[in-house]
């Protein structure tokens, strides 16, 4: 079987960030913008479907649909990141904080592309081959 490196990457990105929440729940709920409600239940829906899908892109069966669902999650935990970025604002952080949280943002639109390109890789049937007369 051979290893297509950037999914596996991928699937220890996403599970390694999902056991992080469990194990800073706290930091993780302080990033929740305050007009949502139940900050430590979404920490935890939020880490278990990280691990599900780092786990999921790595078996052809649930490829497709645990790479559909990690974009999602990418684009659901958009408004935490900008909640970080108004917080270190409002906290008057260091520029080069500051400027990593503005980074951060765009960042969100690789990692996505990262996901679709990690889950179509390979998945292109090879057409079947004709005799020749």
């Amino acid at each position: 079987m051979k290893i297509y490196w950037p999914r596996l990457l991928l699937a220890i990105f996403f599970i390694t960030a999902g056991i992080l929440h469990f194990i800073f729940p706290v930091q993780y709920a302080s990033t929740i913008p305050p007009w949502l409600p139940w900050h430590e239940e979404l920490v935890i829906i939020s880490g278990l479907c990280e691990i599900a899908g780092g786990v999921g892109v790595l078996f052809r069966s649930t490829r497709f649909a645990a790479g559909i669902g990690l974009i999602l999650l990418s684009l659901a935990v958009l408004p935490a990141n900008v909640q970080m970025l108004l917080d270190a604002q409002a906290a008057n952080k260091a520029n080069w904080i500051i400027a990593l949280f503005w980074l951060r943002l765009p960042l969100q639109l690789l990692l996505i592309t990262w996901i679709s390109r990690a889950i179509r890789y390979g998945e292109q049937r090879k057409p079947k081959s004709t005799a020749r007369d």
